[in-house]
């Protein structure tokens, strides 16, 4: 695809529509679903359809801050997802550039068509996203870790307000919902590095399993343990449940700790990402 061709032809269309999946394909379940469900959980949901209005929302700033991340650092996706638009050959980095800067805008007028308060989530998750790619705040491991955590924090935020009756202001149980899935990303978001160390090492990136391959996974095996426990504590969940979000995060953690393989590692991702809809359970138990 070259520059003259960003307009495309109406047969082109879907070839370029599944070039913009790909762009976003292996963050659905770990980001995109949920963070959807978080919003729906959070927000005083207005109907149905704002479910969609959340999920579009969402899924166009994951896309914005992906196709900046890769643009970024296509030698790093040969190795780690070599099916991903630029290693596969489906786009061209210059192509993939203007593209990247071409949705910076497009999130904000998408945003501007509900509210003043999503115009402004939509700036500050852009705003996170040139901090952690162009001005290199994934290089260390402290920075990327919190750099992450706040943008999930970004799409929450968003993707609560549009799912909301209101999408200019947030519910109390939103609010808290949402700094604690922050904090929950800060400190235990590292466990999706695991499985991408080979490719991190070609960009010089230097993650928290990189420097602390022993201490790293430690701190998942007690970590998602811990949160569990400090949830249910918080939103005074029943010992029932306390028991199953507990069992599950030893779980969780138990497999960091006790399977190092790649393959492994992916696997137990997955597992986290079912984790990490924890804070979206305990905020819709507290709306009950």
């Amino acid at each position: 695809m070259t520059v003259q061709y960003l307009v495309p032809r109406i047969s082109d269309i879907p070839y370029h529509l599944y070039t913009l999946f790909l762009f976003t394909k292996n963050d659905i379940r770990t980001a995109a679903i949920p963070v959807t469900l978080f919003a729906v959980a959070a927000a005083p949901l207005c109907s149905p359809i704002h479910v969609l209005h959340s999920a579009f929302w969402i899924w166009l700033h994951l896309l914005q801050f992906n196709v900046a991340n890769q643009v970024k650092a296509p030698e790093e996706d040969k190795v780690n997802k070599p099916s991903r638009p630029l290693p596969a050959g489906r786009i061209t980095v210059d192509n993939a550039t203007i593209l990247r800067w071409f949705l910076a805008p497009l999130c904000l007028g998408y945003s501007a068509l509900y509210s003043t308060q999503l115009v402004f989530a939509s700036l500050e998750m852009q705003l996170f996203t040139i901090w952690y790619n162009e001005l290199d705040g994934d290089k260390k491991w402290m920075s990327k870790n919190l750099l992450t955590a706040i943008m999930y924090g970004c799409l929450e935020l968003g993707g609560t307000l549009t799912a909301g009756s209101d999408s200019s202001k947030l519910s109390q149980t939103g609010i808290t919902a949402i700094q604690l899935s922050v904090a929950v990303f800060a400190t235990t978001l590292h466990c999706q590095d695991f499985k991408d160390v080979g490719g991190d090492r070609l960009t010089g990136r230097r993650t928290f399993p990189m420097m602390f391959p022993i201490a790293s996974r430690i701190s998942i095996g007690l970590g998602l343990p811990l949160w569990s426990i400090c949830l249910c504590y918080i939103w005074d969940f029943d010992w029932l449940c306390t028991a199953m979000f507990v069992a599950y995060g030893c779980f969780v953690g138990a497999r960091f700790m006790l399977y190092r393989t790649v393959e492994a590692d992916r696997r137990s991702c997955k597992y986290y990402s079912v984790s990490a809809i924890a804070p979206l359970e305990s905020a819709a138990y507290a709306h009950q």
